[in-house]
């Protein structure tokens, strides 16, 4: 896919990223719980039951999901850092905004459900609809 990408017009690979993953945010650092590997403790046990997590731990459904987003950006670095000179090839990791009213909440309790998206919008400012968050992405 490389070889493909480097004859392309400002050929770059984005994956999409998230505050969430990132503990010097509100949305990263001040939310629990926080991402963080350890030692990757996960990863060299093979994930047997009952590690489900990077961290060596047992399945935390918002911790897996900010722990993915980190480990994305860190992806995201190593791969420029080893192949963006080589082949012109940028890697990148964007966020783009809160998709509060998607169905990432949806195991969530209807409150917050309910109430999110408005904090979202009205206090923080970090509120974007699916279609805009993928214009985002798109530019």
């Amino acid at each position: 896919l490389l070889d493909e990408m480097k004859t392309a017009p400002d050929p770059r690979v984005v994956m999409v990223g998230s505050v969430t993953g990132n503990d010097n945010t509100v949305g990263g650092g001040g939310v629990y719980p926080i991402a963080d590997l350890k030692t990757l403790d996960g990863f060299k046990g093979g994930f047997d039951n009952p590690i489900a997590m990077a961290d060596g731990y047992g399945f935390d459904g918002a911790k897996a999901y900010k722990d993915s987003k980190l480990c994305l950006m860190m992806i995201s670095n190593v791969l420029h850092a080893k192949y963006n000179k080589l082949t012109g090839v940028a890697f990148s990791s964007i966020y783009p905004g809160c998709i509060a009213e998607s169905p990432l909440f949806r195991e969530k309790r209807e409150w917050f459900r309910k109430y999110f998206p408005v904090f979202m919008k009205y206090i923080t400012g970090g509120f974007v609809s699916e279609q805009e968050a993928g214009q985002r992405l798109f530019q």
